[in-house]
């Protein structure tokens, strides 16, 4: 149980709810954009871009921040500026989450876009429940089960093949997302909530180092494709650190959705256009790379829907975590593995024993994971029995306290048939590749509401496709199914493509509630690797007593059902030794970025209405922790 300090004065009031939010169509009317213009700063007429200003000199970034009022925490100081302005002019978390994103749009549009998607959890203060909103991009209609094998070979196509080619491009669901996040459960119109992104767009930002090195990891395929060597390497060159990096074709996609909605992605123009550059990407023709065209039509972009969910719930030493449901394996992934490790006493003062049952809880529910876990709407996920403390007491058996287990190891039965102790079976599956690259967002308002948000385009780069003129990447999330179906006598794959199917997902935005109320939020990116630190991250705050800060900031080590244990180099420094002789084999992890796992943000509510937000001190930069009202 998370020791609770002493209340404070009581949370103020929650206005009524704002008109107009029963719409059932994504739209986002013009009129609706101009009424709110008192809200937020416009910076310029509806249609006009403005003459772009000198950037300012970037915000500085803080890791920890602990005040009242609201609080925000994402890898950038643009975002987290843009969420705390939202909240300080009575904007709800929801819509400051909504504008952060969008803000992210701009300023890490290798990670984050309207071309790709995310997964919400959301408390809600006044219901006391939590949601989940599942914005996951699904497959075109024409996806088959062996899409990704070359016919000409019968092997499946090389990854870097595979990503790089409108093959890889998911029908996009973040529109759609935020669209049904604001209609159920924000205070503003998303015309509003796109004007500081406009701003930032049209003025520029100052390049760092991170975004300088993530052109520079895709500078050889964005050379190859028109639109995007034009927008990501102006003269032709990787922007150099402290330039000014400008996307006026972003701050006028973006002014078009203010004005016509969010239909005119999904059912207009923008689709067509969306659909025509999948279908055939715009290659440099003297360029010699293979960019295989896509399988989108019209009609996938018309069909898409964000999709409301039932969150994953595990109690877990006297509180409630909840977490997104397949198609993402976060929730459930992350949920098993608690299961499995509240059977055993994890002690502060004897913390390589506690690691050791973190890595091996971790290896035995990523078994489990790759065996059952896909797309729920397409293949049927036993989740209750995941999640149930009979199929995780079976599971913990199986943990020796001084001996790790030889990985990979094969899932277990969740079949409600539970023993005190079950063997082992013979059967596995090998980890699919998931990059690493993703972004993640926590937001909370003065009512108490939450958000924790994780959206992606999967790579750094994504696709590496530019829709022509429109300032943003298409995703290669469809690189996340299986590439080819299981050999006669395997066990099935949940993960295999197929039509309006989306593919499994580790993302995992994590709310933690202690006697009903919202008590820590987190998140991360990092493919495979998200539930490994989300989970380490808990394991660090609830069983091992570090606060918020120090469990974030802690070096990391992800287990996931591999031979190895991969660790940043302060984890092997400092457990290598005592883990290594349990029979733990702990290599530096690969990355991209080479020994660095994730990049999370979280935050805590110390008391009622004092809330602390965290981003990393130094991963990928460091992050960017705001506060409304500083505590002093």
């Amino acid at each position: 149980m998370l020791r609770s300090p002493s209340p404070s004065q009581a949370s103020p009031s929650r206005p009524p709810a704002p008109p107009g939010r029963t719409r059932i169509r994504r739209r986002t009317a013009a009129l609706a954009a101009l009424t709110v213009a008192a809200s937020l700063t416009v910076p310029a007429a509806a249609g006009a871009a403005p003459v772009p200003r000198p950037a300012p000199a970037p915000p500085a970034k803080q890791a920890v921040a602990t005040g009242f009022g609201g609080a925000v925490s994402t890898v950038d100081p643009e975002a987290s500026r843009t969420a705390l302005e939202v909240l300080k002019r009575g904007g709800n978390a929801m819509d400051a989450a909504v504008a952060s994103a969008a803000t992210l749009g701009v300023t890490e549009p290798y990670v984050s876009a309207i071309g790709g998607g995310g997964f919400i959890t959301y408390y809600n203060a006044r219901t006391r429940r939590v949601y989940a909103l599942d914005g996951r991009e699904f497959a075109p209609r024409r996806m088959r089960q062996d899409s990704f094998v070359d016919p000409a070979t019968g092997r499946p196509l090389p990854f870097d093949q595979a990503v790089t080619s409108g093959l890889s491009v998911g029908v996009p669901g973040t529109l759609a997302q935020w669209d049904l996040a604001l209609r159920r459960f924000g205070s503003r119109d998303l015309g509003a909530l796109l004007r500081p992104a406009i701003k930032v767009a049209d003025r520029g930002f100052v390049v760092d180092q991170e975004f300088h090195d993530q052109t520079a990891v895709n500078e050889a395929r964005f050379r190859d494709i028109v639109p995007t060597r034009e927008l990501f390497l102006p003269g032709g060159k990787v922007p150099e650190v402290g330039s000014v990096f400008r996307n006026p074709d972003l701050a006028d996609t973006y002014r078009e959705l203010a004005r016509r909605g969010t239909d005119w992605f999904y059912e207009g123009g923008l689709g067509k256009e969306i659909v025509r550059t999948v279908a055939r990407p715009p290659v440099d023709p003297g360029a010699t790379r293979d960019v295989r065209p896509g399988l989108m039509e019209r009609g996938d972009l018309a069909a898409y829907r964000a999709v409301p969910r039932r969150p994953t719930h595990v109690p877990y030493r006297g509180t409630d975590v909840y977490g997104m449901p397949p198609s993402s394996s976060g929730g459930s992934t992350v949920g098993e593995a608690l299961n499995i490790l509240g059977n055993f006493r994890l002690d502060p003062r004897d913390p390589v024993t506690a690691l050791h049952y973190y890595l091996e809880a971790s290896k035995l529910a990523y078994a489990d994971r790759g065996r059952y876990v896909g797309d729920a709407d397409k293949v049927d996920v036993p989740l209750e029995e995941l999640l149930s403390s009979g199929f995780a007491r079976e599971r913990a058996c199986q943990i020796r306290p001084d001996q790790a287990a030889a990985a990979p190891v094969a899932p277990g039965s969740p079949d409600g048939r539970y023993e005190p102790c079950v063997p082992p079976g013979t059967q596995t599956r090998a980890l699919a590749f998931e990059g690493p690259q993703t972004t993640h967002l926590v937001v909370a308002d003065k009512w108490g509401d939450v958000v924790s948000y994780t959206l992606s385009i999967e790579q750094f780069g994504g696709s590496g496709i530019t829709v022509p003129g429109r300032g943003f990447l298409l995703n290669n999330e469809l690189t996340d199914f299986s590439f080819q179906p299981p050999a006669p006598g395997q066990a099935p794959d949940p993960n295999l493509p197929g039509p309006h199917k989306r593919p499994r997902s580790s993302m995992a935005p994590t709310l933690v509630l202690e006697d009903g109320r919202p008590r820590l939020a987190v998140g991360t990116p990092g493919g495979s690797t998200i539930i490994t630190t989300v989970l380490q991250i808990l394991v660090n705050r609830i069983d091992l007593g570090m606060d918020l800060p120090a469990a974030l900031a802690a070096p990391r080590a992800t287990q996931r059902n591999t031979p190895q244990v991969f660790a940043e180099q302060a984890f092997i420094d400092r457990y290598g030794r005592d883990l290594a002789a349990r029979g733990h084999r702990l290599e530096l992890f690969p990355g991209p970025p080479r020994g660095v796992i994730g990049a999370a943000t979280g935050l805590e509510f110390l008391r009622p209405g004092l809330v602390q937000a965290v981003a990393e001190p130094t991963r990928r930069g460091g992050g960017s922790a705001l506060v409304v009202r500083p505590a002093r």
